[in-house]
């Protein structure tokens, strides 16, 4: 139980050293998550729907 306590304590102090970023980093950069998601998923979603029409063509014929 000792090691735990331990453990727990030095976990705090290292967090107390820890440089956090503002909330304007903080908002800038959760926006920037955000939109590199999207177009990736975009980018991602048109690269399946053209294989998907390639595909369909290629059945079809």
């Amino acid at each position: 139980m000792q090691k735990l306590r331990q453990y727990f304590r030095e976990v705090f102090q290292e967090l107390k050293k820890v440089s956090w970023p503002t909330s304007k980093q903080t908002v800038r950069l959760t926006g920037l998550v955000i939109g590199v998601t999207i177009a990736i998923a975009l980018y991602i979603g048109g690269l399946d729907y053209i294989f998907q029409q390639m595909m369909a063509w290629l059945i079809s014929r």
